[in-house]
């Protein structure tokens, strides 16, 4: 299930973080794995402009009737799909020397604004300080260039180090220019309220995830749900001290125990690499795994609770049971999850 009004009221948080700044909403991914035109929609009158990987997706979009300005997060690629960025009124990172050149050799209609974008410290995408100013001055030099946006991208903003050496050297960078700046996604935005600039490109926190899961959780946030992965019990097998479970036999029962056999596997997107522990929602309460992910199946503890069987649903993340409990067991982040989910998972939407 995904939750539209989760999705409002985290577009909302966002908001009120980003105060003045104009907010990107990032939907590349298929909107993190929500789907792209959903959250697209569902956010259409509140979202100043969306972010995406690619022309694939900014054209999706531009064919639903979004109006909104679109960034595209890597640009373009080559020399035919600068063409693209006028007839569907697109804004392109340029992050490269090679990509200003490609400017060069094009002309254009209509002026193409750009976010030219500084490396400060990730080594990514983006110009170095030695080739950032070249690169301005050659894009400004362009009849057919418009608005150029500064951007950068943190490495640490989530970590304990933080972003104190990168926002240093990107003010020192904005010092020398009167342009508008972006540089803040979600764990910027929430933690660091002097590096909102202009524009914020707010992503994992859209969708109910904690940018930083070690430092706070989502709800402590003020953040929402929006996915919500849900199944049920379809079996239930009764074990002795000494059975084993699933592929490999990882799990070894060490007691009498109900084990239950949910319909839900890698996939589906549920991560394979998640071992015995990992939290899950049985009939309301949590409960762990046991042994492997299978494809279709994976099982759960139903020992301690009796009222539970055939029929029981199951979270196996969202309402009930954060997405970032789940990763974390599983040694990755929401943002996998979210993403990998499969699309023969049929999605409700509701309010």
């Amino acid at each position: 299930m995904i939750s539209l009004s989760a999705l409002r009221a985290n577009c909302a948080v966002a908001r009120a973080h980003a105060r003045n700044a104009g907010v990107w909403v990032v939907i590349k991914a298929n909107g993190y794995g929500h789907g792209l035109l959903r959250v697209a929609r569902a956010l259409a009158d509140v979202a100043d402009g969306f972010a995406v990987l690619d022309f694939h997706e900014a054209v999706l979009l531009r064919d639903a009737g979004m109006r909104q300005p679109i960034l595209l997060l890597e640009g373009f690629f080559a020399l035919d799909d600068i063409g693209f960025l006028g007839e569907y009124g697109l804004t392109a990172v340029v992050h490269c020397a090679e990509q200003v050149e490609m400017l060069a050799r094009v002309k254009s209609p209509v002026k193409l604004p750009v976010y030219l974008k500084f490396n400060s410290g990730m080594n990514r995408l983006g110009l170095p300080r030695h080739e950032f100013d070249a690169a301005f001055a050659g894009l400004q030099a362009l009849d057919h260039v418009g608005e150029i946006t500064l951007m950068t991208h943190f490495a640490s903003a989530d970590l304990e180090e933080g972003i104190a050496e990168p926002f240093a050297r990107f003010e020192t960078l904005r010092q020398g220019y009167a342009n508008r700046a972006s540089a803040a996604n979600s764990a910027t935005l929430l933690r660091y309220p002097e590096a909102r600039a202009d524009w914020v490109r707010p992503g994992i926190m859209l969708y109910g995830g904690s940018p930083f899961p070690s430092r706070a959780s989502a709800e402590s946030l003020g953040l929402k749900p929006v996915m919500t992965l849900a199944s049920e019990v379809i079996a239930v097998q009764h074990v002795q001290r000494g059975d084993r479970i699933g592929y490999g036999g990882l799990f070894v029962a060490d007691r009498t125990m109900r084990v239950g056999i949910v319909a839900c596997g890698y996939a589906d997107g549920y991560p394979r690499h998640a071992p015995t522990g990992t939290p899950i929602l049985v009939g309301g309460r949590r409960t762990r795994t046991l042994g492997r992910v299978s494809m279709d199946m994976l099982a759960a503890d139903l020992t301690d609770l009796p009222e539970t069987g055939v029929g029981s649903p199951v979270v196996l993340w969202g309402n009930g049971l954060p997405a970032d409990d789940v990763a974390a067991a599983a040694g990755t982040i929401s943002y996998e999850l979210f993403c990998a989910l499969a699309a023969r998972v049929p999605v409700e939407e509701a309010w």
